[in-house]
């Protein structure tokens, strides 16, 4: 029998994928729970891999004619009013300020002072449309005024029952894009584009393949006439929403009184989008790529690129060793790769060596460079891939297989391409995974068998993805929750072909996307 390799995660993702994916968030020092419920610390570490998204996404988005702005925390509560649909979304999640004051309780503590209660509550902010389209109305006066093009970088509240780090948190970062047009195409090719941007990003830059589609009426944002999001499949079969762009029609203008003078002088009222992605994104970053050794990143967002570990047992050695080091790291650093010089970090800590190499596997670094008196005696440096080339197998522990000795001006040559076919693989391996669990399915009897473990020869690979005819409609809904299993999105890459829905019998020219979902 063959020996199970030792790894650095415990307990596996077949074990246990929710246990496992909380290990590796900690293990990589990405955040913790915080003192509030619901909510997280972000670690320098799991800050700087959003610093890195933000980075690039907003050159994306100023690519594309938008601008940064800052809007209110607070929404008045009538703004929420203002839209029907947008406040039964949002009004479970909602958390609501009263008082402006504190006093002493009597007892020892504090209460929120009577006389200090507001004539109207404020919601903290759960998403924005509302308090920046009142904000539009002002801004809007003529079609010449058009179009305004608005991201804001921003936190929001949404009162979760059930939280994960990254995945669902009380509070959470995020970016939230809002435009007025005065044409509904201009409007609508607003949001083809920006759901292209996020697809370019997830695929560019997470190495995250995803689909592209239109959600169905029950997934789509309250008040919006169309959303569009990106979907990505995970390491257990389940896919996650990595972004969403929305087409809002008139509702929004309509509520919040965003018109306009039209060249011909008629007052008309605008067309409106909004779209975002939130930290989520590094969630999506750990469930696609990591293992069991801990976090793998895409080279393109590590925060270091490079690690360079110095080994020396005594000072005469460190007197060798480190001044090598150094150098290489400002040769290292010099080499361009995606855009920008290659991020290196020199890990001089007082640490025992395996202690201090395994930190850096389960942070996920792309390459890291060992060296001892023997590599500077030979001018060489012994490199370890956190990602192996597909055409190698899997090696289990030690990040990722056996490290090799490179002369050390081959190394600096190479850095560069090393990283970018780590980038590539990372997506190959991630497109290969969820090829590999997609399926179209013409039958209910063996959709439901699809997605029940029970009903499964291996309860724990059963699921992934089913395309599916369908009509949409509360029947494919009722039947859809008791499978807990969701409707994704309608591809935009699908073709229309004659079938029936698999739910109702009903004709259908189209198939979804359906799957297990967080």
């Amino acid at each position: 029998m063959a020996k199970k390799p030792k790894n650095a995660i415990s307990p596996s993702r077949v074990e246990n994928y929710p246990q496992w994916y909380q290990q590796v968030v900690k293990a990589a020092d990405l955040a913790e729970t915080s003192d509030v419920r619901g909510c997280m610390v972000i670690k320098p570490w799991g800050y700087a891999i959003w610093e890195n998204i933000q980075q690039r996404l907003d050159g994306m988005f100023k690519a594309t004619g938008h601008e940064n702005a800052y809007f209110p925390l607070f929404i008045p509560m009538s703004f929420l009013e203002k839209e029907a649909k947008h406040v039964e979304g949002f009004a479970k999640e909602c958390a609501v300020v009263t008082h402006h004051r504190l006093e002493p309780d009597g007892a020892g503590g504090l209460q929120p002072a009577p006389s200090a209660k507001l004539e109207e509550p404020l919601i903290v902010r759960p998403t924005s449309e509302t308090i920046i389209g009142a904000t539009f109305a002002r801004w809007v006066q003529s079609y010449r005024d058009l179009p305004i093009l608005i991201n804001q970088w921003a936190n929001v509240v949404r009162w979760e029952l059930r939280t994960r780090m990254f995945l669902r948190t009380t509070e959470f970062l995020w970016q939230e894009g809002h435009t007025v047009h005065a044409t509904e195409k201009e409007a609508r090719a607003e949001t083809r584009q920006m759901l292209d941007v996020y697809a370019e990003f997830a695929e560019g830059a997470m190495a995250m393949p995803v689909i592209k589609g239109e959600k169905t009426e029950a997934e789509r944002f309250p008040g919006a006439v169309a959303t569009y999001s990106i979907e990505a499949l995970m390491q257990d079969r389940k896919m996650l929403q990595a972004g969403t762009s929305h087409f809002l029609g008139q509702n929004f203008a309509r509520a919040q009184e965003i018109k306009f003078q039209d060249p011909s002088g008629q007052e008309v009222y605008a067309w409106t989008t909004s779209w975002g992605v939130s930290t989520r994104l590094v969630g999506g970053l750990i469930m696609t790529h990591s293992d069991d050794d801990g976090l793998v990143l895409p080279p393109k967002l590590a925060p270091a690129q490079v690690v360079i570990l110095p080994i020396y047992r005594n000072d005469a050695e460190r007197a060798e060793v480190l001044p090598y080091c150094e150098s290489l790291q400002s040769q290292l650093t010099a080499s361009q790769y995606d855009g920008g010089p290659v991020r290196v970090r020199l890990d001089d800590r007082d640490l025992r060596g395996g202690e201090k190499k395994w930190q850096w596997i389960k942070r996920g670094v792309p390459l890291r460079v060992e060296v001892g008196p023997r590599d500077v005696a030979a001018s060489g440096v012994f490199v370890h891939r956190r990602v192996q080339p597909m055409a190698a197998e899997d090696a289990p522990g030690q990040g990722g297989g056996k490290g090799a000795s490179i002369p050390r001006d081959a190394f600096i040559a190479q850095v560069a391409t090393m990283l970018a076919e780590m980038q590539q693989t990372l997506f190959d391996r991630a497109a290969r995974a969820r090829e590999a669990v997609t399926v179209k399915i013409d039958d209910e009897a063996q959709f439901e068998q699809f997605f029940t473990p029970e009903q499964s020869e291996q309860p724990e690979a059963h699921g992934g993805l089913a395309y599916c005819h369908f009509v949409d409609g509360p029947e494919m809904e009722a039947k859809l929750k008791a499978l807990k299993v969701t409707a994704r999105c309608i591809p935009l890459n699908g073709d229309e072909e004659p079938g029936k829905c698999i739910f109702t019998d009903r004709p259908s020219s189209r198939r979804a996307l359906f799957a297990k979902a967080y």
